[in-house]
């Protein structure tokens, strides 16, 4: 067993959980939007995702628009949105042509919401999340026998944090 086989990467816990977060509020504005058809208060969220990443499905000419890496915003013109543990999909008009978007949660590079100030950054993923990363997201949606199904939480300071300083070099 060499060194890198025990040890703990606490790097890729941490990354993972706070994509999580970007999963668990994606289903929070599902929940809101079904009762209110719209999002809650004056929250929106910008995502910057790569569209190179295995898994996009984005139209030819989008990808074309933008080699590389794309920010969508979703705030008051969008539909079907839908959020599992790999991926999340959404329909978002682009010159009055709604498309259909399909991206991975490890595509995800940034997920921002600016009405509360609150951002996060990611490193890409490898080709795809691997079964020990799909665990992690699972835990996060069980908050144990009492979960109210809320994913918990409370208000925040805005920051936005990069993992960085974490990573192995």
């Amino acid at each position: 067993m060499t060194d890198d086989d025990d040890m703990l990467r606490y790097d890729k816990m941490v990354e993972m959980a706070l994509r999580g977060v970007v999963k668990v509020s994606i289903e929070e504005v599902i929940a809101y939007h079904k009762d209110h058809g719209a999002m809650p208060g004056e929250h929106h969220f910008y995502i910057t995702f790569l569209t190179d990443y295995p898994g996009v499905d984005i139209p030819d000419y989008l990808r074309d628009r933008y080699p590389g890496e794309m920010t969508i915003v979703l705030q008051y013109q969008f539909s079907d949105l839908k959020v599992d543990d790999k991926a999340m999909q959404v329909t978002l008009s682009f010159n009055n042509v709604p498309e259909k978007l399909t991206i991975p949660l490890a595509a995800i590079s940034i997920f921002a919401d600016p009405s509360v100030n609150f951002a996060l950054q990611f490193q890409p993923l490898g080709e795809a999340m691997d079964e020990a990363d799909l665990a992690i997201l699972s835990e996060l949606d069980d908050d144990g026998p009492d979960d109210d199904g809320s994913g918990g939480g409370g208000k925040g300071s805005g920051e936005v944090v990069s993992l960085d300083k974490f990573r192995k070099k």
